[in-house]
């Protein structure tokens, strides 16, 4: 017992190791498939975490599907009911703010599709009026396809050519499916606090992904770079002038948030543009990447074949006083 709840310990406090790993790890690799490696990383810990309080909640309720004395359990295994009922209680709570994050999620999908009917649809694209700047991708919903919504202060802060890497964000943003990343990392986050961080770096890879497509679209890397800066400077230099009806109270409501050509940090995607289009790692930095994802699928399954332990441990100490009953 005393090994099992070792390796349950390990499973739970994982993330807070594996996390900055998975970061740096991401940082090596062009943005699609940084993007994509945070979001597995993502549902990896947070699955282990849960499955992790599963096991430790597992005793006592098997002891009560086998009819088993709690008592005569508690006595073999002095810590397993005050353990199982922290677990009980944590997934629990796993579960309420799951929910919760669920629910603002929807909500918020559907204060901006309603703030779309205030606006002028052109195929994919609805302009709504108002001098705030703000564009984002808003993902399909209820049935209805995903739109890219501008308002007309954003049009109005940008030239012809950087409108068109707007679009062409935004646009990346909906082809790729991006806001389901977004979504698995939010969610991951509400089962452990250490993968909050992993949701803010899926953010700037799922928009460095996005800006990388802009800038293909209008083949010009420095326009991308020039139109990413403006639009979020005219976005910043409206934004103290939001009322409640405005755009910006469909674009973020409680922590959550819809992709957008000004999130993440600009500074950064900026200089990423005026540089050259990024490839995959080489030499050093590709083994680098290659033993990173090696060492994850180890550790995992050396981590799941611990919990089925645990699982067979039960069973073995279980079956012969549920026989002598």
């Amino acid at each position: 017992m005393t090994l099992f709840l070792v390796i349950v310990a390990l499973t739970a406090a994982l993330p807070w190791a594996a996390a900055p790993a998975a970061r740096r790890l991401a940082g090596l690799l062009p943005p699609r498939e940084a993007s994509l490696v945070l979001a597995a990383a993502a549902v990896q810990l947070a699955g282990g975490t849960t499955a992790a309080l599963i096991a430790l909640f597992h005793v006592p309720v098997l002891a009560g599907l086998e009819h088993m004395d709690l008592g005569r359990v508690a006595a073999d295994w002095p810590a397993v009911v005050p353990v199982s009922c922290v677990a009980g209680v944590l997934l629990a709570v796993q579960a309420v703010r799951l929910a919760l994050a669920v629910r603002r999620h929807r909500a918020l999908l559907s204060r901006a599709w309603t703030l779309t009917g205030a606006g002028t649809a052109d195929g994919d694209l609805v302009v709504l009026p108002g001098e705030e700047a703000e564009a984002f991708a808003l993902p399909r919903h209820r049935g209805r396809a995903g739109r890219v919504v501008v308002t007309e202060g954003m049009l109005g802060a940008l030239g012809p050519s950087e409108r068109a890497v707007l679009l062409a964000h935004e646009r990346a943003h909906l082809r790729g499916r991006h806001h389901l990343l977004s979504g698995v990392a939010d969610l991951a986050a509400t089962v452990h606090p250490a993968l909050g961080r992993l949701r803010e770096a899926l953010e700037f890879h799922l928009e460095r992904w996005a800006d990388e497509a802009a800038a293909r679209a209008v083949n010009s890397r420095r326009t991308a770079a020039t139109a990413i800066a403006r639009a979020a400077l005219a976005g910043s230099a409206t934004s103290t002038a939001v009322s409640s009806g405005a755009p910006s109270g469909a674009f973020a409501r409680g922590g959550d948030r819809l992709l957008s050509v000004r999130t993440g940090p600009v500074p950064q995607r900026v200089e990423a543009l005026l540089g050259p289009e990024p490839v995959g790692p080489t030499g050093r930095g590709a083994r680098t990447v290659a033993l990173g994802l090696i060492a994850a699928v180890v550790i995992s399954a050396v981590l799941a074949l611990g919990l089925a332990y645990g699982l067979h441990e039960y069973v073995e100490y279980a079956a012969p006083r549920a026989a002598g009953r």
